[in-house]
């Protein structure tokens, strides 16, 4: 109670029980609100001045509204960690490799008689030259040596557990192509002329965007420290320097570009809240719309190649 002796409170702003009276007594106190607290019967009153009483009633309706982000957020919290993870794990892994080592094989022997690394990978266009768009697509899956396509086999059947796990088979995997394709379209637009790439790091380092940027924007949500909400971000960007440069031969404007993709890539699934069903339908639509552009891509690939020749 507030013993100011000159205060004379008139206006009565709250009526409740006693702990609730008490809870909102320290909002005015935090506030410099003078303000008493009077039992009236069975109940419990804070009153004001009337000169307070506005002030008092705006903090009042502000301390509710923060209460009610509070309890929305806590929720959120509640069933994100809820949340079983999706499986088709092994399965989209397994669809993953399969394509690498498909891929694999048809370059070392020169199947239909075509040069699959000429005819696939990304190439940026020489000015008036417009861009091949499917090598944004079938770069992702040549490799120039065996140790490049079993490091990337591995770290990308990482990153793709942990996409699958959190938003399903299809979506998850998708996403990731999605990534590595326009990472590798804006690289054909930006980089130096002459630049050529092939390997799916770039997709690889999109996983880790997608999974960087959705839990960053979920977290941003938390009233929490800053390093908490934040520490998706951070530790993406931490694998990003750590494992995205090297030598000399390292696509390090394709790794940026697909990390950076990723991050906005996840940070829309955030805000879409995708996966919004755990059906399978939509795991198996996007599954099949990922093997398409796949296909696709290579399909007009060697197409052009042929021609060509």
């Amino acid at each position: 109670m507030d013993d100011d002796p000159d205060l004379q409170p008139s206006v009565l702003v709250f009526r409740g029980t006693r702990r609730a009276c008490a809870e909102l007594s320290l909002v005015f106190e935090a506030r410099d609100v003078p303000y008493e607290l009077a039992e009236e019967g069975a109940s419990w009153a804070l009153c004001v001045a009337p000169e307070f009483a506005a002030r008092a009633r705006d903090e009042l309706r502000r301390y509710s509204r923060e209460r009610r982000s509070d309890a929305q957020r806590q929720r959120e919290r509640e069933e994100l960690s809820s949340r079983k993870p999706f499986g088709g794990a092994y399965a989209g892994s397994l669809g993953y490799a399969l394509v690498l080592f498909l891929v694999a094989y048809a370059v070392g022997d020169s199947t239909f008689g075509i040069d699959w690394v000429e005819a696939g990978a990304l190439q940026v266009p020489a000015p008036g030259h417009a861009m091949e768009l499917w090598r944004a697509i079938t770069s992702l899956t040549l490799h120039q040596s065996p140790d490049h396509l079993f490091s990337n086999l591995a770290f990308g059947i990482a990153g793709g557990v942990l996409c699958t796990r959190l938003f399903g088979y299809g979506i998850g995997w998708l996403g990731i192509l999605v990534a590595g394709i326009l990472a590798n379209l804006v690289e054909m637009g930006v980089g130096p002329q002459g630049h050529a790439a092939i390997g799916a790091s770039t997709a690889v380092f999109g996983s880790i965007g997608l999974l960087s940027g959705y839990a960053w924007r979920q977290r941003l949500t938390l009233r929490e420290r800053w390093l908490y909400r934040w520490a998706p971000l951070i530790g993406g960007v931490s694998l990003l320097a750590a494992l995205g440069a090297g030598s000399e031969h390292v696509d390090v404007l394709g790794h940026l570009l697909g990390f950076l993709v990723g991050v906005v890539l996840g940070w829309v699934y955030a805000l879409a809240g995708i996966p919004r069903t755990r059906h399978a339908a939509p795991q198996n639509l996007a599954a099949g719309i990922g093997a398409l552009l796949i296909v696709g891509g290579w399909v007009m690939a060697l197409g052009v190649a042929g021609a060509r020749h």
